[in-house]
């Protein structure tokens, strides 16, 4: 014979209760191993992913960061590069396999914000999967010419540009990229009509600029530099509020005629959803007084870089206004979502 009705429920209920006993314990116990570990963290090395390959303006960076981040906490720092599928190899290992304790950082830029804007579906969202650390710097993107293109400055740019409709060429690296976003705002906001010419990366559009197969681009201030003291580009304008220290005599679009143009590209590290505060403190506190250390100071400025730092809330309020900023200029744009 069955169990009686009230019987069957009472079993039910203690099974139940059991499975809640045993889930709040489970939880207990984990809060009490990350909190242990948040006391004297970090007691073995520390992984900093980078959604790039080596050598670029996010890796160097990164590189500089951990290393002096290592001599400060007196452990490890690594940097582990992990490039591909525009950054999102990178930013899915952090949400999917890393443990929220600390050990796994992310050090990124723009294109962690692009995401929520270019794919119908994102796999993991900016604002709630991740937790912001700090925002380390940031740096202008500078309008740079072809020496050769008859302008030496913005007002003769516009101004050739307006004259001839469509004809100027306009090199950007890639569709989506935070240096095609800006060339939309430029073009929206001057009304003017360019051909827009789409490359695999800054690397190939730069080369194309200084051979004269096109007129013109927007340029990572730290990577142009080089080749504007060597004259092969010529800087117009740069696309931060204030003029950079790099490039003093340069001009910002903004004083330039464009209010409230701004776009930057920046370098800011992240921890995986659920890391403890406590972490996040020692973090944030040690990366403020690393930005403050001389050979910091001096690499982010040598090219016109400016060093930023400040609270974990700051840099959160920061990723929300870039990503609104992308939803706006995605949609001028008229790009299509991806579907994945």
């Amino acid at each position: 014979m069955g169990s009686p009705p009230l019987r069957r429920e009472l079993e039910e209920m203690v099974l139940k209760m059991s499975s809640l006993f045993a889930k709040a314990v489970l939880a207990a116990m984990l809060a009490s191993s990350f909190q242990a570990g948040a006391e004297n963290y970090p007691n073995k090395p520390v992984r900093v992913v980078v959604p790039l390959s080596p050598g670029g303006a996010t890796d160097i960076q990164a590189r500089l960061f951990s290393q002096k981040l290592s001599e400060a906490l007196q452990q490890t720092f690594l940097v582990d590069n992990r490039p591909g599928a525009g950054g999102m190899i990178a930013f899915k290992h952090i949400v999917q396999q890393a443990t929220p304790d600390g050990y796994t950082l992310l050090a990124t830029s723009p294109g962690f914000t692009n995401v929520p804007a270019l794919y119908e579906k994102p796999p993991f969202d900016p604002q709630k999967d991740f937790e912001p650390i700090i925002l380390m710097s940031k740096a202008p993107y500078v309008l740079v010419v072809n020496p050769k293109f008859p302008a030496q400055n913005i007002s003769e740019f516009l101004g050739w540009a307006k004259a001839n409709p469509r004809k100027l060429n306009f090199a950007i690296s890639g569709i989506g990229t935070t240096i095609h976003l800006a060339q939309v705002w430029l073009a929206d906001a001057t009304r003017i009509e360019m051909t827009t010419i789409p490359y695999k990366g800054t690397g190939p559009a730069t080369q194309d600029l200084i051979a004269g197969q096109v007129h013109a681009s927007f340029a990572n201030v730290i990577s142009a530099g080089p080749h504007i003291r060597a004259g092969r580009i010529r800087p117009l304008a740069v696309t931060t509020a204030e003029r950079s220290a790099g490039l003093p005599e340069i001009p910002t679009l903004a004083e330039s005629g464009l209010t409230g143009y701004e776009v930057t590209t920046w370098h800011g590290w992240l921890a995986p959803k659920g890391t403890p505060r406590a972490i996040i403190g020692t973090l944030n506190g040690a990366l403020n007084r690393v930005l403050k250390d001389p050979d910091v100071v001096k690499v982010i400025s040598a090219d016109g870089g400016m060093i930023v730092g400040g609270t974990s809330q700051a840099f959160r309020k920061h990723i929300g206004e870039e990503i609104e900023r992308w939803r706006r200029l995605v949609k001028l744009a008229d790009i299509k979502p991806r579907d994945k």
